[in-house]
């Protein structure tokens, strides 16, 4: 499939920015048809080991669902849902937002924005001064 490298790549973005501290949250949106799945969004969570996890959280026309995955596992589950059913994923960060996108054509772009949050999440803050990342 054709956006599976430019996914890999948008993904890195994800990494980088939580090794750097800058952030934010994590979305996918914009689904294919009537899903009963609406949104994943995803955020940080400090473990008592010292570590940390990330948290999705899927939103579902009736109910929400959490979970809790490491980086790996979360790469893993979020590319599972491209095309299946959703469209877009946005990374929020301090510095810029990413959005990858796949089209019909199974072909993915990264758009670049201006950040829509000016400050990292709680969590983000607390793993740099606990020194996590």
């Amino acid at each position: 499939m054709q956006y599976q490298p430019v996914f890999i790549e948008f993904y890195e973005h994800v990494k980088q920015s939580i090794e750097q501290g800058t952030f934010a949250k994590l979305t996918l949106a914009k689904t294919m048809g009537d899903t009963d799945l609406r949104n994943i969004y995803v955020h940080l969570n400090i473990l008592e080991s010292g570590g940390y996890n990330m948290v999705f959280t899927s939103k579902y026309k009736t109910e929400e669902i959490e979970s809790f995955h490491t980086v790996d596992e979360a790469f893993m589950i979020l590319s599972s849902f491209i095309k299946s059913p959703f469209l877009t994923a946005l990374l929020f960060t301090t510095e810029k937002d990413i959005t990858f996108k796949v089209n019909k054509k199974n072909v993915g772009s990264i758009v670049e924005q201006a950040p829509t949050f000016k400050n990292a999440s709680n969590v983000m803050l607390e793993m740099i001064e606990k020194g996590i990342v």
